[in-house]
């Protein structure tokens, strides 16, 4: 099929989006947010799906091949790069967590096993750093500093994003016989923690305000079905603001498209893709003349805030274009379609525990 959305944006349109991510590609194959600012590994990961969603396989190849040529000892990237210096030097879990989902999207699109089996190592470190982090209670702390000393705070955002990053990984490892079942466990009590005990996350004092918050856990595979439907119905009107988009935060006069797409996508997880397609369509006078996407829109002014470009919202665009045209066989990602079901686990003293 062909990527578009019918009567809403065409498959030309959304080929400049791609090849608007495309043109702001480094030489060395890294994605920045947008020209002259800072990469960071979770949105160069998302902008390379997108250029594989589109069929712009080499330039979205070029940014893999980055993560396996800088991947750190460790198993980690660097929260910042600019350019090729490493401005900000600590490591966040989920940024590093999500080339899982990068791989695993592009096996979906492609079925190229020599691809996979290439990026393999690089996938298992990242893991394996990952769950270093993990708490008693099956949250898993969101950062460490430059000196490799983990943040005792987990984030919700981050912690739900990992949940499919893990799945997929799970995923991957079933693919090529290196299995782990210790994975399995690891995402079984976080997605537990992300849907029991939000309470235990630092970031608990923003989760009524932010948007991401809100409909993360649905995005990353911890809320499904009916309770998934059920905790987006819950605060739709505190964050939808009808024909414009999803605000980001709900006291604050203003919707950004990345986040409206990510909705998008986590109603199309559940099932609701009337919503999911309204919402897409709403978004669409954010859509510059180069084919990028404003980031966001703030009203009373009426007009578009900050002024950028941002390459993580022309990828989520494209990613919520696929989920609704069903164009590539990559189009249920989010809906966790082939990946493995998550182990169903109960509370435990540790996690009863207040962290």
């Amino acid at each position: 099929m062909t990527l578009q959305v019918e009567g809403v944006v065409s498959a030309a349109q959304l080929r400049g989006t791609a090849e608007h991510i495309a043109a702001l590609q480094q030489p060395d194959g890294l994605i920045p947010w947008f020209a002259g600012h800072y990469a960071d590994p979770w949105n160069h990961v998302e902008a390379a799906m997108a250029l594989n969603t589109a069929g712009l396989r080499v330039a979205a190849r070029a940014a893999y091949e980055w993560c396996a040529r800088t991947q750190q000892a460790d198993g980690s990237w660097p929260m910042q790069i600019v350019g090729t210096e490493i401005t900000e030097s600590s490591t966040d879990a989920n940024q590093v967590a999500y080339v899982a989902a990068g791989v695993w999207h592009d096996w979906l699109l492609t079925s190229d096993r020599t691809f996979v089996d290439a990026m393999w190592p690089v996938v298992r470190a990242a893991i394996d750093w990952v769950l270093e982090l993990q708490r008693p209670d099956g949250a898993i702390s969101w950062s460490r500093d430059a000196a490799g000393v983990a943040n005792p705070e987990a984030l919700l955002i981050g912690s739900s994003s990992i949940v499919m990053s893990l799945r997929c990984a799970l995923a991957l490892a079933e693919l090529v016989g290196d299995e782990h079942p210790e994975w399995e466990l690891a995402a079984a009590r976080l997605a537990h923690a992300v849907r029991a005990h939000p309470q235990h996350f630092g970031d608990l004092a923003e989760q009524g305000r932010y948007s991401m918050h809100w409909y993360y856990p649905v995005l990353g595979g911890a809320a499904v079905g009916a309770s998934g439907r059920a905790l987006i119905d819950a605060q739709w009107d505190e964050f939808v603001v009808p024909g414009r988009g999803v605000r980001c935060v709900s006291d604050r006069p203003w919707v950004t498209a990345a986040e409206t797409c990510e909705l998008a996508l986590a109603l199309d997880a559940v099932g609701d893709r009337a919503r999911a397609g309204r919402l897409f369509a709403d978004i669409q006078f954010l859509r510059a003349d180069g084919g990028g996407y404003w980031t966001g829109w703030v009203w009373p002014e009426e007009s578009v805030w900050p002024g950028e470009q941002s390459t993580w919202t022309s990828a989520a665009v494209l990613l919520a274009a696929d989920a609704l045209a069903e164009a590539t066989p990559a189009h249920a990602l989010f809906r966790g379609t082939g990946l493995p079901e998550l182990l169903e686990v109960g509370c435990d003293e540790e996690c009863l525990v207040d962290a």
